[in-house]
C-alpha cells in the first residue's frame, strides 16, 4: 500500500492534465475529460481531492465508485469528468510501479489496432468530405471511415436541407465498397425520422448507426434499433452505471460506445465493457480527439475481448493540443496505431506545455 499525497493539475480551457504522487516517490500522469477542463480542475479539487488524499493509490475501482457514491449530490458529468482524471493517473502510477502497460494490467497485450477515420465535421460539403476521405485512404491505408449526418441534437433537422442523403451515397461511392462506412447523427432525429434514414443507411451498406435519437431518450433509440438491420451505437454521452444497464437490457443499442474521460476513467469503462460483453454486444469506445483520451481507448481496446474491430481516430487538425506530447503516440500506418508498450501510458507530456499551463496543487 501506498498512500496518495498530492493531486496537481494542468490546465487550459480545453485540456487537463492530472498528476498524482504517492509517499514512495512515485507520479502518474492522467486527464480530465476536454472542453471546460478548467472547470473539471476545479470541481477536481474541491469535491474529488479529499476522497483522494491519503488513499490507497492500488485502489484504483473501489476509490472512482465511492467517490461517485459520495458526490451522490451531484451527479453527473463533471463528477466523473473529474473522476476521470484521478482514475487515470492512478494506472498510469500503477503501470508505472510494475514496468508494465496498462493494457497489460487490463490482461492484454500492446499491439497494433485498426482505426475509423473519424469526421468531426458537419459544415463540410458531401463532395469535399468525400475528397478528403479518399486522401486519407490513399496516405495511411485507412479501412473505415465515419462521417456526420442530421444536426446535433437537431430534432429532425440536417446542417442544410439534404446534406445527409447526399453525402452517404457520395461518400460511399467515393471509398468504395471495400472500405466501412459509419455515420454518426449526435442524437439528431425523432424515431420516425431516424428510421427513415436508416432505411436509406442499410441501403449503402453503412456499418453503424451512431446516437441517431437525443442520448436520454433510450426508448426512441430502442425503437430505432428495433426497426432497423444496420446496428445502432451509443453511449458516449453517458456517465450513469446504471443508465447504461438500462441501455443494455432493453437492447437500445446493438453497440456500446463509452467515453473514458466523460464516464470517470478506465476502471468505470472496463464495468460497461463487461456489461457489453455478458449481454453479447461489442465495446467500442468513443475517442473524439487526440487528446489522452484516445491514448486511453488504445490500451482498453488492447484488452477488451469484446473490443470493436476498429478504434475510432479523430481526422481533424487539434491546434489547441499542438506541444502535448514529446512525441507523436498516434502515428498511423497502413490503418493501424500502435499501442506503447512502456510502463503506464507509454507517453511523456512536454514540460514546456506544463509549464504555460494553469496549476493547482492539492496535498494534505
Amino acid at each position: 500500500m501506498s498512500k496518495i499525497i498530492s493531486i496537481e493539475t494542468f490546465t487550459t480551457q480545453s485540456v487537463g492534465i492530472v498528476r498524482v504522487r504517492t509517499e514512495d516517490g512515485l507520479e502518474g500522469y492522467g486527464q480530465v475529460a476536454s472542453y471546460h477542463s478548467d472547470i473539471s480542475a476545479k470541481v477536481l479539487h474541491r469535491q474529488i481531492a479529499p476522497y483522494v488524499l491519503g488513499a490507497d493509490s492500488d485502489d484504483i475501482a473501489s476509490l472512482a465508485e465511492r467517490i461517485v457514491i459520495g458526490e451522490h449530490k451531484f451527479p453527473g458529468s463533471y463528477i466523473c469528468r473529474a473522476v476521470g482524471g484521478v482514475d487515470t493517473a492512478l494506472w498510469d502510477l500503477r503501470g508505472k510501479r510494475e514496468g508494465k502497460s496498462v493494457c497489460e494490467l487490463l490482461g492484454g497485450k500492446p499491439r497494433r489496432l485498426s482505426v475509423y477515420g473519424s469526421s468531426m465535421s458537419r459544415n463540410i460539403k458531401p463532395e469535399e468530405e468525400a475528397e478528403r476521405l479518399v486522401r486519407l485512404q490513399d496516405k495511411y491505408g485507412i479501412r473505415a471511415f465515419k462521417i456526420r449526418i442530421a444536426d446535433n441534437f437537431g430534432n429532425d433537422v440536417d446542417r442544410w436541407p439534404g446534406r445527409t442523403e447526399a453525402i452517404v451515397p457520395t461518400v460511399r461511392k467515393a471509398i468504395g465498397d471495400d472500405t466501412i462506412l459509419l455515420v454518426d447523427a449526435n442524437s439528431g432525429y425523432t424515431p420516425k425520422r431516424a428510421i427513415e434514414v436508416g432505411r436509406m443507411l442499410e441501403q449503402y451498406n453503412v456499418g453503424h448507426f451512431e446516437e441517431p435519437c437525443p442520448y436520454p431518450e433510450l426508448e426512441w433509440t430502442a425503437e430505432v434499433a428495433a426497426a432497423l438491420t444496420v446496428p445502432v451505437s451509443g453511449g458516449e454521452q453517458d456517465c450513469d452505471l446504471a443508465q447504461f444497464r438500462r441501455m443494455i437490457q432493453m437492447k437500445a443499442v446493438d453497440i456500446v460506445q463509452p467515453d473514458i474521460c466523460y464516464l470517470g476513467g478506465i476502471s468505470r469503462a472496463l464495468s460497461v465493457a463487461r456489461m457489453a460483453e455478458e449481454a453479447g454486444l461489442p465495446c467500442t469506445p468513443h475517442a473524439a480527439n487526440h487528446s489522452m483520451v484516445t491514448l486511453f481507448t488504445m490500451h482498453l481496446l488492447g484488452a477488451l475481448p469484446n473490443g470493436g474491430p476498429f478504434m475510432e481516430y479523430s481526422i481533424e487538425e487539434t491546434k489547441w493540443l499542438n506541444g502535448l506530447y514529446t512525441s507523436d503516440p498516434f502515428a498511423i500506418r497502413d490503418g493501424e496505431v500502435s499501442i506503447p508498450d512502456e510502463p503506464g501510458w507509454g507517453v511523456t507530456i512536454h514540460p514546456d506545455w506544463l509549464d504555460k499551463a494553469e496549476y493547482t496543487l492539492s496535498s494534505p
